[in-house]
């Protein structure tokens, strides 16, 4: 738990070996928790890297879920929208620095990485979205912070991944991309995952960013 602070959702906090007010925010996919993204900080292993894994504020068989199954995803993405701008806001207020951290995120977590991430007022070192798609492209776009666009956004999905297809995702960042929106896309030869050599090149990303 960062220091003196009550955040509005359970989490896991991994503080870094070597004291920095460097800090990557992880969000879960639905019907997974905190917990499921606990190997990726040893994996990436930058010392100087504090870690917060954030469970998402709905139950959902066993997990947590960010927001409700479609049509009715928009309730619940404002809902965690507003929660992740508190907490946010919390931890920029003086313990981390927002122009050194990233903020990370699988499935729907990847979506709020979008939806929350590209409106949020501070701008990140980098955004870093796997496996996800974006509630509302043009929404996006008209909303976004034009400061986020700074290159330091980074998409993969995997092209046979059979719960949210290749083709809408690629379509969307197409989409962003025409927009003006700068934003490297990545595919990569997996189902609804993370893949090791999909690892490695994200490790190797977030360094060239720090």
């Amino acid at each position: 738990m960062p220091r003196n602070k009550h955040l509005p959702l359970n989490n896991i906090f991994i503080p870094s070996k070597v004291p920095s007010k460097k800090l990557m925010i992880i969000l879960h996919g639905r019907g997974d928790s905190a917990r499921g993204f606990t190997f990726l900080p040893p994996y990436l292993s930058l010392d100087d890297m504090n870690y917060l894994l954030l469970n998402a504020p709905y139950s959902y068989y066993g997990g947590y879920s960010w927001y409700d199954l479609p049509p009715n995803q928009l309730e619940g993405i404002t809902h965690s929208r507003a929660l992740l701008t508190e907490i946010f806001d919390a931890l920029f207020e003086e313990e981390f620095n927002a122009e050194e951290s990233f903020l990370f995120g699988f499935s729907q977590g990847a979506l709020l990485t979008f939806e929350f991430g590209a409106r949020y007022e501070k701008v990140l070192a980098g955004y870093i979205a796997v496996s996800g798609y974006i509630y509302d492209v043009d929404t996006l776009l008209q909303e976004m912070n034009p400061n986020v666009n700074t290159s330091n956004w980074l998409c993969t999905h995997g092209t046979y991944d059979g719960i949210l297809p290749f083709n809408t995702s690629k379509t969307q960042i197409g989409i962003l991309q025409n927009g003006g929106f700068d934003i490297t896309f990545k595919s990569y030869d997996k189902d609804h995952t993370i893949a090791e050599d999909e690892l490695m090149m994200i490790k190797e990303w977030i360094k060239n960013k720090l």
